[in-house]
Parts: structure tokens; sequence; C-alpha cells
């Protein structure tokens, strides 16, 4: 057991205004201000030109995101408090939080807390973080009343449809999948 509490009863570091807001969506517009977003999940953003066209394709937006180096990821503003997120579980290795853009009834993502920007940049020393992130997703499956069954996604790159280049797991469940997925 890793001991889940909800984001009320968590003790640590974080403030308590963290957990008061929890964003769905963000329309920007014009693609330039979307450029100036560095880090920001391209795939949730909703970006709109001067004619209001939303382009709600996001395997083309995450084609368009791209490893920023050094630069601040949305995951890693997270981590650091600057941006707020529903915390559903934290340990010294992994942060676990609610999808700004659930694609299921329930939708989490696991991080963690050491900045690998892709599942194939982890290297062999990443062996036990990478096992304790899925036990880490199944202990908040448990939680969340996923016991009928759920689906974990790691997307990888420009073609696995990557739109934020800090490695995350995407825990998906409470209605029945379809498959394929892709």
């Amino acid at each position: 057991e890793l001991g889940l509490k909800s984001p009320g009863s968590r003790s640590g570091s974080f403030p308590p205004s963290r957990f008061l807001f929890h964003l769905r969506s963000l329309t920007v517009y014009g693609s330039a201000v979307a450029d100036s977003l560095p880090g920001v999940c391209l795939a949730h953003l909703q970006v709109r030109g001067a004619a209001g066209v939303t382009d709600g394709n996001e395997v083309a937006k995450a084609q368009q995101a791209a490893p920023r180096g050094a630069a601040p990821t949305i995951f890693s503003r997270i981590l650091d408090g600057s941006l707020p997120a529903d915390i559903l579980y934290e340990d010294q290795q992994c942060l676990v939080f609610r999808d700004v853009a659930p694609q299921a009834p329930v939708h989490f993502l696991v991080i963690p807390k050491k900045p690998i920007p892709r599942i194939s940049q982890a290297e062999e020393g990443d062996q036990q973080l990478l096992g304790h992130l899925l036990l880490v997703a199944k202990e908040t499956a448990k939680a969340e009343g996923l016991g009928d069954g759920y689906r974990l996604v790691i997307n990888d790159g420009k073609l696995g449809a990557q739109s934020v280049y800090h490695l995350h797991i995407h825990v998906l469940g409470g209605r029945q999948l379809q498959w394929p997925p892709g």
C-alpha cells in the first residue's frame, strides 16, 4: 500500500491554494501566442486564428511540440508549485494529478520528479523509478475506483503524439475503453 490520501488530508510542502484551481481548457488566440508558451501541453490548447477557427487536431498539435532543452515544461511548473493541479498523490519520486483535458471519466497522470523527457531516453539507472511509477499508477487506480480495469498509456516522441517532453503515464478508466486505441 502506498498510503494514498485525498488532497485535503495531504501533508507536504505545497500550499492549499494549489488544490483550489483545476484548469479544464485554455484557449489562445493566434499561433504566435501559443508558441510563446514554452512547455505548455500543446495537445490541450485550443488555438484560434484570425478567422476564429479552432484547431482541434491533438495529433497535429503534438507533432508541433518539440523537446525544449532546459526550458521548463508544464509538468516541471506543476512540480515546483508555480502551476496548480488537482493532486491525487505525491511521494519523493513522483506526483499524480488529474489530467486537465480528461479523455475518460477517470484520467490522471503519473509523472516522475526526475525530468526524463521521453521513455525512450530512460536509462538503466531508472529501472527502480519506472517500476515505482507503475505501482503508484496501480494503487491510484484502485483508490479512484478502477477495480474493473483501466488503460496505461505512454506517448513517446513526435509520431507517438507526445506533447509534453517530461515522461508521464496516462491512466484512463471509468468506462469501457475501445480497441484499437489509435
